[in-house]
């Protein structure tokens, strides 16, 4: 096998990253083979295997990668951008959506059912992790505005993931229709902000 400098190895990850995104956004998962990634990448299957031990390690890592671009920038474009805790929450949701179905990675994801198949593949421990390092991004302001008794709910981490779970309907947009599928995510979006906000709504008017 050869041996690569730190620079080579690098260049070697970052094209695999590259192709795979493409090939992953095109065909999914389960359609792309680990051949046509190592020909696509130039290299051959025995460097593949020096850097992931699988085209769902790969996959992940890809996601990864992408997280650490996206998370900042829903963060910036929502929690970030709004000091009332509604608006902020439902600006989050919607620039999180939005990527979802614009997306070409995120979309086969929706599309072909990827997460389902991407859950039998890697252990239940790397799952929890990985999921929990997700919220743990957004944590602080929700634990920010519960202390100042802005969000309701039984903890900040079950608020969390309140929020997070809602993202989940745009895998169930086919199920609600093209045409109805805008209504239901735009009511849901509101219900979920404002259900998060209303009883400390209600303190706040009684305070004053």
């Amino acid at each position: 096998m050869p041996t690569f400098t730190e620079e080579k190895k690098k260049q070697v990850r970052e094209s695999l990253r590259n192709t795979g995104y493409e090939l992953f956004a095109q065909y999914g998962i389960r359609k792309t083979t680990i051949s046509e990634l190592t020909e696509a990448a130039g290299i051959g299957t025995g460097t593949f295997y020096q850097y992931y031990d699988s085209k769902e390690e790969l996959y992940v890592d890809i996601l990864e990668e992408y997280n650490k671009e996206l998370i900042p920038r829903l963060l910036q474009n929502s929690v970030e951008a709004y000091d009332d805790p509604e608006m902020a929450i439902a600006a989050l949701l919607e620039e999180t959506l939005d990527e979802f179905e614009s997306n070409p990675l995120l979309k086969q994801i929706i599309i072909e059912d990827e997460v389902s198949y991407i859950r039998n593949q890697i252990s239940a421990e790397e799952i929890s992790e990985r999921r929990n390092s997700t919220i743990e991004v957004f944590l602080p302001y929700i634990e920010h505005w519960y202390d100042e008794g802005k969000v309701v709910g039984t903890d900040p981490e079950s608020i969390a993931h309140s929020i997070r779970a809602v993202a989940r309907i745009a895998h169930q947009k086919e199920q609600i229709g093209e045409e109805r599928y805008p209504k239901v995510r735009d009511t849901l979006i509101a219900a979920v902000a404002a259900g998060l906000t209303r009883d400390s709504d209600v303190t706040e008017k009684s305070d004053d």
